[in-house]
């Protein structure tokens, strides 16, 4: 009985330390996560308070940068196959008002397709002046906060260096007749280096995502006004050398 006993003794003590490691190992994931927010609550009382102009404004950038991916997603702005409808729907039926209020509605191709069409009758001078009115309405509706994203980009840089400037000024603080102030003089790097790689870092992806979207508004512009600079042509006969619309 003496081994058997010290045996099942032996077995009770390993399956106790692995049900105690197994709640170690459960317990550890919300640990790690207060160690986490406790170094990022680190970071940010290191650097100062004029850290919180750049946190907001990083804020405001990633939520514009989301924004403007779902609102200037191709689908949306020139919808496939529109045009063609649009042509046959007018070669078969003609226009109404019902018909134009739901495609300006529909999309900005739409709007300016809709705007073109309101002037059929016209002459192709004041159908193309319809035209060039709704594309700049509808440029502006599509650079939405871009400027607000450019100005981010511009200013994050300033807002670093002014935390530099913040932490320049905290260490030339810590200098005294008497000595140094180690600890003051450490807080005043911190502020410095901090602030400036925030800067930094928050400018560089405003810039980049700010010429991304620019570019593609632009994009987005030509390829109305080449779609409904063809819809002219169909409706007065005229003119069919413009380049092939985007697929």
């Amino acid at each position: 009985m003496g081994p058997r006993r010290r045996a099942a003794d032996a077995a009770f003590v390993a399956s106790r330390k692995l049900a105690a490691a197994r709640a170690i190992a459960v317990q550890s994931p919300p640990r790690s996560r207060k160690l986490e927010g406790k170094r990022l609550f680190a970071i940010l009382q290191a650097a100062g308070w004029p850290i919180w102009f750049l946190l907001l404004a990083s804020i405001i950038a990633v939520a514009l940068i989301i924004e403007r991916a779902v609102s200037l997603r191709a689908s949306r702005i020139l919808p496939p196959k529109l045009f063609e409808q649009v042509v046959d729907l007018y070669r078969r039926q003609g226009t109404s008002d019902e018909v134009l209020a739901r495609l300006a509605k529909d999309s900005p191709l739409g709007a300016v397709l809709a705007a073109a069409l309101r002037n059929h009758k016209s002459s192709r001078y004041v159908m193309k002046e319809a035209i060039e009115e709704a594309g700049r309405a509808v440029a502006h509706e599509l650079e939405r906060f871009l400027t607000t994203l450019g100005t981010i980009a511009t200013a994050a840089p300033l807002l670093g260096l002014f935390g530099t400037v913040i932490g320049m000024i905290e260490i030339f603080g810590s200098q005294s007749p008497t000595g140094t102030n180690p600890q003051q003089l450490a807080h005043g790097i911190s502020i410095a280096l901090y602030n400036t790689a925030f800067g930094i870092a928050i400018a560089i992806p405003s810039l980049i995502f700010y010429r991304h979207y620019k570019n593609k508004v632009d994009t987005f512009i030509v390829e109305m006004e080449l779609a409904a600079s063809k819809l002219v042509d169909i409706v007065h006969g005229e003119r069919v050398d413009y380049p092939p619309l985007r697929a």
